[in-house]
């Protein structure tokens, strides 16, 4: 389809129709030269005199050139336009992060694999969220791991494949034998703080209590709840365990109520896939479609064919000027 960025140039067509009805022609003082065959003067030339001035008359054809060059001229100040079909783009506005639990207690063998043969609860969560990210196509997905001290493993990103991979490579102990639940949190604001997205949605699996966060958990998911973040909280093993490896649900159930998000305690694999199952449904995928037309530039075309015009105009004149010089010079010669 074909288009105007600029239609409103087209108020400028009457513009030199104006300009010779209301301005006066210019006027230009020369030396006059007296000669015996005026009257043949202005006969060879065609130019009609007049009391003291001699206006210049424009052939019909040279009109029609000019009035032409100026209908190109306005078309390519136009900015005329080829719109392409439109194109979609599907853009996110949700962001989610995994906080995922790498502390030693997830070296517990607790779980099953998908074959029912024990696994470690790192290795069912890893085969779990590997599933969970499979099906967030369309979604930009971070992952943070904590231990020790919380650590981003990959930034926001809708490259989930890579999300899958480096979460394949982590293991237990790689961030510190010690849990700093509320510290991770807080790494989480942070990534946040640089997200333009409208939804911000944090996932947090974790098996023990904090015990290393220089943070407290209520006071980071207070701040979360400032900032408009959602944390879901999932609590992997048993919560009969005592020790530094007890399972803190009053915390995580906390975080869970103030940011706005649900608790969910996950026994073993089964139970651990139909929560990441439940929060799929949850957080639904918000994507919105972005649609624009390509448009090409045509100005060149009607500036090109003025151009063209002018120069063809001007050739045409002056092989007829030549033309017309040639008999004149004949007929001297043989008068002399």
């Amino acid at each position: 389809m074909l288009t105007f960025a600029y239609p409103w140039v087209a108020l400028l067509l009457p513009l030199p129709w104006l300009v010779h009805r209301f301005v006066p022609p210019l006027a230009e003082r020369r030396p006059d030269l007296r000669v015996p065959f005026f009257e043949r003067l202005v006969h060879l030339t065609g130019e009609v005199p007049r009391v003291g001035a001699v206006v210049a008359r424009r052939t019909p054809w040279r009109s029609g050139v000019l009035v032409a060059c100026w209908l190109l001229t306005l078309v390519a100040l136009a900015r005329p336009q080829r719109v392409e079909a439109p194109l979609h783009r599907d853009q996110p506005t949700r962001d989610l992060l995994l906080l995922v639990d790498l502390s030693g207690s997830m070296d517990a063998r607790d779980f099953r694999d998908a074959a029912g043969r024990p696994t470690d609860r790192l290795t069912a969560v890893k085969e779990i969220l590997d599933d969970f990210l499979a099906r967030r196509r369309g979604d930009r997905v971070g992952v943070a791991v904590f231990g020790d001290a919380p650590f981003t493993l990959v930034p926001f990103t809708t490259d989930l494949a890579l999300c899958r991979e480096l979460l394949r490579e982590t293991a237990v102990g790689m961030a510190g034998p010690r849990t700093a639940l509320g510290d991770a949190i807080g790494l989480g604001i942070t990534l946040f703080d640089r997200s333009g997205a409208r939804a911000r949605t944090i996932i947090a699996l974790t098996d023990g209590n904090d015990t290393a966060s220089r943070v407290p958990p209520a006071e980071a998911a207070r701040v979360a709840k400032d900032k408009g973040i959602v944390v879901h909280a999932v609590a992997i093993g048993d919560p009969a365990t005592v020790g530094e490896e007890k399972l803190d649900e009053a915390a995580l159930r906390d975080i869970a109520t103030v940011t706005g998000g649900g608790f969910y305690r996950a026994l073993d694999r089964d139970a651990l896939a139909g929560i990441y199952r439940l929060l799929d449904a949850v957080e639904t995928r918000r994507i919105e479609t972005v649609t624009f037309r390509p448009r090409t530039d045509l100005y060149w075309i009607p500036l090109g064919l003025a151009l063209l015009l002018s120069m063809a105009a001007q050739a045409l004149g002056l092989a007829l000027a030549s033309r017309r010089r040639a008999p004149r010079a004949v007929e001297s010669r043989g008068t002399a």
